[in-house]
């Protein structure tokens, strides 16, 4: 049973954690809106920036989601020009997925609205909290429960 006092503690990390990720979100959510996009368009765009080419199965992997999931958004992007799908060279029945080069902006956009958050935020601590704060987010994003 875990101790009363830890159980606050964890209490408070969780909603820490819950406006962190609300504040986090708050500007590419409104940029997206902008566009009638939401989180999903923009984890793809993300993923699909940091890894051109990358098939749509091994995107599907990555953020742990069903075709049908990723089906409507990944056409949604398609269709307003922010990603192209193109067939594998060697098995045509594998897509491939790039960025346009307003996807790559939009993405560049919206990530970079998140990274200099961090910027600020990092600016109030010194290396070592930041190396910390890094490896603890590591490990949450290990534990797939």
């Amino acid at each position: 049973m875990v101790d009363p006092q830890r159980a606050s503690e964890l209490r408070q990390d969780v909603e820490a954690l819950y406006f962190a990720y609300r504040t986090f979100t708050s500007l590419p959510d409104r940029i997206l809106a902008e566009r009638g996009l939401g989180r999903a368009h923009h984890r793809i765009l993300y993923f699909v920036q940091r890894e051109p080419g990358i098939a749509v199965g091994e995107l599907l992997s990555l953020l742990k989601v069903t075709k049908q999931a990723i089906h409507r958004p990944l056409k949604e992007l398609e269709s307003l020009g922010l990603i192209a799908l193109s067939p594998d060279a060697q098995d045509r029945r594998i897509r491939r997925l790039a960025t346009s080069a307003e996807g790559a902006r939009l993405e560049a956009r919206l990530t970079g609205a998140q990274a200099r958050l961090l910027e600020e935020v990092f600016a109030d601590f010194d290396a070592e909290t930041e190396a910390r704060w890094r490896a603890v987010m590591m490990r949450l994003a290990e534990t797939d429960r």
